[in-house]
């Protein structure tokens, strides 16, 4: 294993940028009297945004027992709490990956 001083500054540079950003939102907010209604309908926003970078991939560039546990997970979803969305997107991925259809 060699030492790589190229990605060790890239990882610091990472690192630095994401410390940066983390607490220069903490500080921008902190110093507001009040929140304007364009910055808090954005923060609003975040984890409908965060959910589909998790969730797009997923269907997108998984298999079709993917795609239906995603499906079961937002149709229990819709009706029923977190948990039983979990419970019925991991038994549709369990079942789907155990029958005998090739894919």
């Amino acid at each position: 294993m060699t030492f790589d001083l190229h990605m060790v500054l890239i990882i610091l540079a990472g690192a630095v940028a994401t410390y940066g950003t983390r607490i220069g939102g903490y500080i921008l907010i902190t110093t507001m009297k009040r929140i304007p209604p364009r910055m808090e309908a954005a923060l609003a926003a975040v984890p409908a945004a965060v959910l589909t970078t998790l969730v797009a991939p997923a269907f997108f560039a998984g298999g079709w027992e993917s795609k239906l546990a995603l499906l079961a997970a937002l149709l229990v979803g819709l009706r029923f709490s977190h948990t039983w969305m979990l419970v019925a997107a991991w038994a549709v991925v369990m079942t789907a990956r155990h029958l005998p259809i090739s894919g």
